[in-house]
């Protein structure tokens, strides 16, 4: 048998026996869907400098311009469809007591592929807040249409209304920070797909499931930091690994039936 076969063994038996799963998801399972990673010389960032559109001073100096290149985002994620590894990752739900999706990506699609409880580092494009915080930290908006290009007033007090996302320079959302830590510190088992692991304070989650005794399984064509205290190891893209893994994890539930 070769690596992947013992491995994708070795992570479908834990998955198939884990009460609690965390997936911790990365920018490399939207790219499968079509959208560019940061790091992709023609992804988001290519020609534009993330200070002037994705910081609060940014915003400042120019919310008109920064309102319209996310309304473009936001018409490219709502464009795409989500991938088998979203699906995969829902559909885990049928077999696991209690599955915790924590994403650092702002799309949507595990939403959209069906996965109930999902916790956004990093906020959803999709969602506005105040920019004044006004009712306090987050005023949540209603939301305008998606592909509304004109900036728009908060309805309570008038200042700019702003994409409910974390810019360069802001904290993560305490709360779901919080969620996220406790989540992966109490997991049986931390399946860790498209992410480059290098992106703190995220990237320090598979640490904290680790050091509590779960089991690592990461997906991803390239090795990584969390290579190192992964269990497991499945080398590809994860619209091919995670089918295959979700049937290895259905077959075993099958024959424990």
């Amino acid at each position: 048998m070769n690596r992947h076969g013992h491995d994708l063994d070795r992570a479908a038996a834990t998955l198939a026996s884990a009460a609690h799963l965390v997936v911790f998801t990365g920018s490399g399972v939207s790219k499968e869907s079509g959208l560019a990673t940061f790091r992709d010389v023609d992804g988001a960032w290519a020609q534009y400098d993330p200070m002037d559109y994705a910081s609060p001073q940014g915003f400042r100096r120019n919310p008109q311009g920064v309102w319209e290149w996310y309304a473009q985002r936001r018409q490219q994620m709502l464009e795409v469809e989500p991938n088998p590894a979203h699906l995969a990752i829902a559909a885990l739900e049928n077999l696991i007591a209690e599955v915790t999706v924590i994403t650092q990506n702002i799309d949507g699609l595990h939403q959209r592929a069906g996965s109930s409880r999902v916790l956004e580092l990093h906020g959803n494009i999709h969602r506005y807040k105040c920019s004044r915080h006004c009712r306090g930290e987050p005023t949540y908006l209603p939301t305008p249409d998606p592909f509304e290009e004109t900036l728009q007033p908060c309805p309570y007090c008038g200042a700019h209304a702003r994409p409910d996302v974390v810019w360069f320079g802001e904290s993560l959302p305490p709360d779901v920070w919080e969620a996220a830590a406790f989540a992966a510190m109490t997991c049986d088992a931390m399946l860790v797909v498209g992410t480059s692991g290098a992106v703190e304070p995220a990237a320090s989650l598979p640490r904290y499931a680790r050091q509590h005794r779960a089991f690592i399984v990461e997906v991803n064509p390239e090795t990584t930091p969390i290579t190192q205290i992964a269990g497991a190891a499945l080398r590809g893209p994860a619209g091919e690994w995670m089918p295959a893994l979700l049937e290895a994890v259905r077959d075993i539930h099958d024959a424990q039936a």
